[in-house]
């Protein structure tokens, strides 16, 4: 609409009538001069008219100015990102993190999911000491990102000491804790030792049998709480939900480690209270356990002890089996021409459903894949290894374990090893 102002509009002045005492010529002339008079009055006020008659409004040309009412109002942009008191570091402890995350979750809704997985895992900063060590690092680390592109998780490889001071396996938790910032939109981190192998990349972790639990960690609890075992679980795989309650056990967590100004008193106390630990130094494993143990009110009912599959399995009990697996599952296969039907890497849930689905039907679990193999005590990076087996086994563990990953990925590439022991020697699939 024109503003009020620029609307311009005059009216013609009202004209006298001629006197007919004038002359016939005078009257004459008076009346041609006042028809060009009015004809000139009517044109002007015409053209006045058009110039400043308010525009049609059907008209696609003259699109109204914005009102108040019209002007769109921007949300506040803002986040937990933009709190100066907010820290990723462990001395860094965080409030309220559950409303903060459901705050960003609300304002990136594309992003979030339910059941989205991060998983973090790393390796030291330099070249490994052993010659071999970096070359298994680099396939243990293939083996995560095969398993996470197969499944749709997100993955982060970290290889730096976020905090000098929580060195060995304490390192960890400093990356754990700035993943769970990072990916707000995460409901689990799923951290997994650098020398873990995925053994089983048709599993699917099984996330709603864990919705009330924030601490998933392969372990048995006759073994933790009646005989105060420090092998009674492995923190060397967890999940962890990203909740204010698992920062709190982070904060909690990392008070036996060395950033703790009572790290060795804390040694003395878990040996004591775990008599079968092997070594005076506090360590996460036997910390973890310890909160169960002596704190449970706080900890022990939100922590899942997993048993019924290998969320991590030690690998002496697991590499000799490899081949008998193989042999089990061709067997099924060879049944079932389903199984043998090919298809693309991206699209094989139903194929894993009917995996799962013929296999418990066989009722053999001693005969399904691990769904982990971990490689605790052989440290392929420094070459230090346990005193029960020498560094050769390790390796030709490692190797095979690999090989029987990496097999189940190359079968979607068309190809396989027929030798678990020999890392080149592949061969088409048959039709």
């Amino acid at each position: 609409m024109v503003p009020q102002e620029t609307h311009v509009y005059e009216t013609p002045q009202k004209q006298k009538l001629p006197n007919f005492r004038h002359k016939t010529t005078s009257l004459s002339s008076d009346v041609v001069m006042f028809l060009g008079g009015a004809l000139v009055a009517f044109l002007l006020i015409w053209s006045l008219w058009c110039f400043t008659a308010p525009p049609s409004s059907s008209s696609s040309f003259s699109p109204p100015l914005p009102t108040q009412t019209q002007t769109q109002v921007q949300p506040d942009p803002t986040t937990f990102y933009d709190d100066p008191e907010m820290g990723y570091t462990l001395e860094s402890p965080v409030q309220n993190w559950d409303e903060k995350r459901k705050q960003w979750m609300g304002r990136n809704p594309s992003i979030s999911g339910p059941d989205k997985v991060v998983m973090v895992t790393g390796s030291q900063p330099g070249p490994c000491k052993n010659p071999m060590g970096d070359h298994f690092l680099l396939r243990f680390f293939k083996n995560k990102v095969d398993y996470c592109r197969i499944h749709g998780y997100d993955i982060f490889y970290n290889n730096v000491l976020l905090d000098p001071r929580m060195f060995s396996f304490w390192a960890k938790y400093p990356v754990v804790k700035s993943a769970m910032i990072a990916h707000p939109e995460a409901e689990w981190i799923w951290w997994v030792d650098s020398d873990a192998a995925i053994t089983d990349m048709d599993f699917t972790l099984p996330l709603e049998k864990y919705k009330a639990h924030n601490l998933i960690i392969h372990g048995w609890a006759d073994l933790v709480f009646k005989k105060k075992s420090w092998t009674g679980l492995n923190a060397g795989v967890f999940l962890l939900r990203n909740c204010q309650w698992s920062m709190d056990l982070l904060d909690k967590w990392a008070q036996f480690g060395p950033i703790s100004p009572d790290y060795e008193k804390w040694g003395d106390i878990l040996k004591s209270v775990f008599t079968d630990k092997l070594y005076p130094e506090s360590d996460d494993q036997t910390g973890i356990a310890y909160l169960m143990v002596k704190e449970g009110e706080n900890w022990k009912d939100k922590i899942y002890l997993e048993k019924d599959y290998y969320f991590e399995g030690y690998w002496v009990e697991i590499v000799g089996n490899y081949e008998n697996v193989t042999a089990h599952y061709s067997k099924i296969e060879k049944k079932e021409r389903r199984l043998r039907r090919r298809h693309a890497e991206k699209a094989g849930e139903d194929y894993r459903a009917q995996w799962e689905y013929n296999l418990e039907r066989e009722n053999e679990k001693l005969m399904k894949r691990p769904f982990i193999t971990h490689f605790t005590g052989c440290e392929p990076c420094s070459g230090k290894h346990n005193e029960m087996y020498n560094l050769e086994s390790c390796f030709k563990g490692m190797n095979k374990a690999l090989n029987f990953a990496d097999n189940q990925v190359l079968r979607n590439f068309g190809y396989f090893r027929p030798n678990l022991d020999n890392s080149s020697w592949v061969q088409p699939l048959l039709s």
